[in-house]
């Protein structure tokens, strides 16, 4: 009685608060407490709906990066997998997989690698690289050096950019980070001789470059007199080179194969389709001065598909791609004004800038202008023939000394009639 008292003051004194039904069990039975008359009757409790909040009150979801990363670090600390019955498992992740995930997202505040674990460090790289830290903008940057300051060639030895001129001007920093490359290719980038990643080559980073493919590129006597200068003058730079390939250049004249004649480790070489005015001088001066031997039959290593990208940096490159091709993608609006010009006349130089097509031009058989070494293996293979024999290799230099007259005369010719084509192109 003294319990129902108290109760039934308790809840007189609160009456204006809106408390509900109140439940109490006694002897193993369910009572509920009855305000209005002060006592307790045995009656079973009616189910009533119960609000938690007021009608007035809303929730508003609010989602951010923050909060994507932070459920997405209590997510990653797990692995769920399926068991053969169909039920959800989860495992938790080793301390190791947990700190290469950390420092991959804080990559760019690494002070060196110097020294570090060339296994651990092409794991962390390649975590690195799954979150696509390398593509943003200054951070992406400032870790790619620190990789390549400490590994080198691991992190690149071979970069085919051939055709891709896009990726040149978006990440040229970035690229020219990149050290103890073997590899290079600038095919049809059409960079000119005031490109920036041209006077990069010369540097002591680029040393150890041994196949330069620049093919298309404008190239003149100019460039090329610049980018041999440390060869020439301090013994430094494309010191080491092997392959060059300076093909489809129509401004290179005599004058500018003469300042390659520095390369004294060449082995092949390719001049097709430049700007030579005499062309059996040409191939008399690089068989005496440097032993290249004009080739009857276009070589291997000049059809590009030998050179590709090879590294821990790989994926990094294709991402880069695939940003610029993604950022090219929404050109709508570009091409209705590009309809609204050509109505109005105005269509030329416009759609030459929209487009952008790197167009490679082919060159012939007959201009053919490939030197190797005879005294190299394996750099002088032809691309389409076989060798047959050491004699048939011999009676091939015979019948050479007797066609080589009718056949430079002819290539004389055809070189002439593309060197006033490229001029013509090179106006537009």
């Amino acid at each position: 009685q003294s319990w129902s008292r108290g109760m039934s003051y308790c809840l007189h004194s609160e009456s204006h608060l809106d408390t509900g039904p109140i439940y109490v069990r006694e002897n193993g039975k369910l009572h509920v407490v009855n305000r209005g008359a002060g006592g307790v009757q045995n009656v079973t409790p009616k189910a009533r709906p119960f609000s938690l909040f007021s009608r007035s009150f809303s929730v508003e979801l609010c989602m951010n990066r923050e909060d994507d990363r932070a459920r997405r670090q209590r997510t990653d600390h797990f692995i769920f997998t399926y068991t053969k019955e169909g039920n959800l498992r989860y495992s938790a992740k080793s301390l190791f997989s947990l700190v290469l995930g950390y420092i991959s997202d804080n990559v760019d505040h690494i002070d060196s690698l110097i020294g570090f674990p060339e296994q651990i460090a092409e794991k962390l790289f390649s975590a690195a690289e799954a979150r696509q830290k390398f593509t943003e903008p200054v951070t992406g940057l400032r870790a790619l050096q620190k990789f390549t300051e400490a590994y080198g060639s691991l992190v690149l030895c071979s970069l085919c950019l051939r055709n891709r001129y896009l990726v040149i001007s978006e990440k040229l920093e970035e690229i020219k980070s990149f050290r103890e490359l073997t590899c290079l290719d600038l095919s049809c980038c059409k960079l000119g001789d005031e490109h920036e990643l041209l006077e990069h080559l010369t540097k002591e980073a680029l040393s150890s470059v041994k196949r330069l493919l620049l093919k298309d590129n404008s190239l003149s006597d100019a460039g090329l007199r610049r980018m041999t200068a440390p060869v020439r003058v301090l013994k430094k730079g494309l010191e080491n080179l092997l392959v060059l390939d300076l093909s489809c250049n129509p401004k290179i004249t005599d004058v500018g194969i003469g300042y390659l004649l520095s390369f004294k480790k060449l082995n092949c070489l390719d001049i097709s389709g430049t700007g030579l005015k005499d062309v059996d001088a040409v191939i008399k001066r690089l068989q005496m001065q440097i032993g290249l031997v004009h080739s009857k039959v276009p070589l291997k290593e000049f059809d590009h598909s030998n050179c590709k990208t090879e590294g821990w940096a790989e994926q990094t490159v294709l991402q880069w791609e695939q940003a610029v091709m993604e950022a090219m993608k929404p050109q709508d609006n570009l091409r209705s004004r590009v309809a609204t010009l050509h109505f109005y006349g105005k269509t030329h130089r416009i759609e030459e800038v929209v487009k952008c097509t790197l167009v490679e031009p082919e060159t012939k058989a007959s201009g053919n202008l490939q030197f190797y070494k005879e005294n190299v293996q394996n750099c002088h293979l032809p691309l389409k023939k076989e060798v047959a024999g050491s004699h048939e290799l011999k009676n091939n230099k015979k019948r050479a000394l007797a066609e080589q007259e009718t056949e430079r005369t002819s290539k004389q010719k055809h070189l002439c009639l593309t060197v006033e084509d490229w001029d013509l192109l090179n106006t537009y």
